[in-house]
């Protein structure tokens, strides 16, 4: 698919203290009244700067709620109650805020500002947003934020768990670069070079410094927005989803106990990168240096369950050709799950 032009963020700040500008941000984008979309349970401490910051700049929230379900139905609802007047939607906080506020705004032709508090997947800058319809996980197509604005000391107070979410997220796009070139060389499915090298170069670069400290949550933010751009120029999300994501999918659908998106698709992209042959030895140093395998593990996945959504998960996308279209893959997962001593240590019955 050839895009005739390419929407980018214009704005980007991603360093300690940027919640504080808030204000200066949006006033110099001549912004003045806008609509806040925030996380559920938001600490006030954050909610509280960035108020402040907009007081102090004499930009006006002309609304602010809080966002506890992220469906199509809930975007639509907001919609139509967007204040007189609103120049721009900010989302602040986590994923369901964030890919709401991202609807709204692409819905009602609104500049849109990404403030994530933590960095749990590549979601924050992605041409789409993850909304349930009628009760079904939906990936809608959007813009691009306008402006990406992350503070990377309030990301280092997020919980752990939400960091190696993101290391996770971030590995998945070796396997779906590759995944990418299989589907190419096994149906001509074109691979644009640019979204590839892009996606490939944000986890080789994040893997020199994979430290939770303020350098390494700076190289993550912009890892996984540079993602979100690669998806753009390439007019898909094939540079960041593969067989990895179509596992995660099949989780998803298949219910039981929600779990972090990139806690599934980091595992499965280990998983993926071994089906692959695929530098498997150096994901699982990575995840190791960062801690992902012992918060994955704090919370054993079930096999049985993993195992059936590897079955499910290249029937997830029509003529979506990936590793997992080559060969029932079933019986080596099976055995990796068995052997493997990373993820032995993930895996109950």
């Amino acid at each position: 698919m050839k895009k005739a032009f390419i929407q980018v963020p214009e704005l980007v700040r991603i360093k300690p203290g940027a919640l504080d500008r808030m204000g200066i941000y949006l006033a110099r984008g001549g912004h003045r009244r806008v609509f806040l979309l925030a996380s559920e349970g938001l600490p006030e401490a954050i909610r509280g700067s960035f108020a402040a910051s907009l007081a102090a700049r004499g930009v006006e929230i002309q609304a602010a709620l809080e966002v506890a379900e992220a469906s199509v139905e809930c975007a639509v609802r907001l919609l139509g109650g967007l204040p007189r007047g609103c120049e721009a939607i900010t989302g602040l906080g986590g994923g369901k805020a964030l890919d709401t506020a991202k609807y709204v705004a692409s819905l009602a032709g609104l500049p849109y500002y990404a403030v994530p508090t933590s960095l749990s997947n590549d979601g924050f800058c992605s041409p789409q947003s993850s909304l349930t319809l009628d009760g079904r996980r939906r990936s809608l197509p959007t813009g691009l934020p306008g402006a990406v604005i992350v503070d990377t000391a309030v990301c280092l107070r997020a919980p752990k768990a939400l960091w190696c979410s993101g290391v996770g997220d971030l590995v998945a796009k070796l396997t779906a670069v590759r995944d990418w070139k299989l589907a190419f060389h096994a149906r001509g499915t074109p691979v644009n070079d640019l979204a590839a090298l892009m996606s490939d170069a944000t986890v080789y670069q994040f893997i020199a410094n994979p430290a939770r400290d303020p350098a390494g949550m700076q190289l993550l933010a912009t890892a996984l927005m540079l993602n979100g751009v690669a998806m753009e120029i390439a007019g898909s999300s094939r540079p960041a989803s593969g067989s990895e994501h179509l596992i995660s999918h099949a989780l998803d659908q298949m219910g039981g106990a929600p779990r972090l998106h990139g806690l599934q698709v980091g595992t499965a992209a280990y998983m993926v990168s071994r089906l692959q042959n695929n530098q498997h030895e150096r994901i699982a140093s990575l995840f190791e240096r960062t801690g992902f395998w012992d918060v994955a593990a704090a919370q054993p996945f079930s096999r049985r369950q993993w195992l059936d959504a590897v079955r499910l998960a290249p029937s997830m996308k029509d003529g979506y050709y990936t590793v997992l279209s080559e060969r029932d893959c079933v019986p080596e997962v099976e055995r990796m799950i068995a052997e493997d001593p990373n993820l032995r240590r993930c895996f109950g019955e």
